[in-house]
């Protein structure tokens, strides 16, 4: 039966938030969540992974929703919180995808959890910001650039502008929706003409950002240091996902990142952009199960 259960793993004095749902006898799989973003989703609904076979485990990273922060938290840190949900749930081997912000902690735990991910797979994902040959900024919507030129020049702004905007959108999730609107390319705005959709992501942001504006800050910051991990030292085999029209991480960063992983695989879909992510998770999800 497809259902939810929701799971608070302790790592010494934090809570990490967990949902599982589908098959509870089903291939697990680690849906690692975007930037803002939370363990509601947006995934497929639960009868669909029911059907495809799969235990999905999603969680709030540090900061987010109901998981205590972790201040000054790199990108490597996610590794050991998923290891030890696996632990918890009694997971031994697993496949990881992560979605945006989430895909360099998909990365992380393929680099660190060798003996433990059988794949991995990253849709729309970011490149480490010492990308060396990358014009990082290069497709980039003006104001998602602000935002990570902001982060490099200390957090302290950075807190002010996502504290409120953070607290709008905790007060009205529509309203970030509205707000990216004016970033996105004609396949995201498309994409934002379903009402379903609208619906997921306006959850998502709201769940993630109920306790304030540290996760996103976190990632953030995240993002823009050294990942502690290398690509290279990646064995798992890898696909990496983007749409040609990401005006958030651009499909520059995925072509990237093949060229630095040694097992992996890159698809630029033609006629999508950033949330056409959420359309292609599916099929995805049957790769890394497959």
């Amino acid at each position: 039966m497809a259902l939810v259960t929701r799971v608070e793993v302790r790592i010494d004095t934090r809570v990490l938030a967990v949902e599982v749902c589908g098959a509870s006898d089903g291939v697990p799989v680690f849906l690692l969540h975007g930037t803002p973003g939370s363990s509601a989703g947006p995934r497929p609904r639960n009868s669909v992974i029911y059907r495809l076979g799969i235990r999905l485990i999603s969680y709030d990273r540090p900061g987010y929703g109901g998981s205590t922060r972790l201040p000054d938290r790199s990108v490597v840190d996610a590794a050991a919180d998923v290891q030890a949900i696996a632990d918890r749930l009694g997971v031994e081997r697993f496949a990881v995808v992560g979605r945006s912000g989430g895909g360099p902690h998909a990365l992380a735990c393929a680099a660190m959890l060798p003996h433990r991910v059988g794949r991995a797979a990253v849709l729309v994902g970011l490149a480490p910001r010492d990308a060396v040959g990358l014009n990082w900024y290069e497709g980039m919507a003006e104001s998602n650039a602000r935002t990570h030129v902001t982060a490099d020049q200390g957090a302290i702004d950075q807190l002010r502008e996502l504290r409120a905007l953070a607290e709008q959108t905790a007060a009205d999730p529509e309203s970030l929706i509205e707000e990216l609107l004016a970033q996105m390319s004609g396949p995201d705005v498309r994409f934002m003409q379903s009402v379903l959709y609208r619906r997921l992501l306006a959850k998502s942001y709201a769940d993630a950002l109920r306790v304030g504006p540290y996760g996103w800050l976190d990632d953030i910051l995240a993002f823009r240091r050294d990942w502690g991990f290398t690509l290279d030292s990646i064995v798992s085999p890898v696909r990496l996902w983007h749409g040609a029209h990401d005006t958030f991480s651009p499909a520059s960063h995925s072509r990237w990142l093949a060229q630095q992983i040694p097992r992996s695989e890159v698809h630029v879909q033609h006629d999508a952009a950033h949330f056409g992510a959420v359309e292609v998770l599916p099929r995805i999800l049957a790769w890394l199960t497959a």
